[in-house]
């Protein structure tokens, strides 16, 4: 990653049009994140901690798909 100069910012804050393969990528993603969210759900009792583990992963999977479409 570079310096935030205008190139970064302007991939930062540009929508990317999906490239082949990579709807797949977001999808097998948030499969998995969905899977592992269940088993917190299961694995876990009701509590601020589950929450917050929930909404991690979540944020996980959302950079990990940012990661994808703007680098990908």
């Amino acid at each position: 990653m570079g310096p935030l100069d205008q190139a970064e910012l302007g991939t930062r804050f540009t929508y990317h049009t999906p490239k082949e393969g990579q709807p797949e990528k977001y999808q097998k993603l948030r499969n998995m994140g969905g899977e592992l969210a269940l088993s917190f759900v299961e694995h876990c009792p009701a509590s601020r901690e589950l929450s917050l583990a929930v909404t991690k992963l979540e944020e996980a999977i959302m950079w990990a798909n940012a990661a994808i479409a703007r680098r990908g």
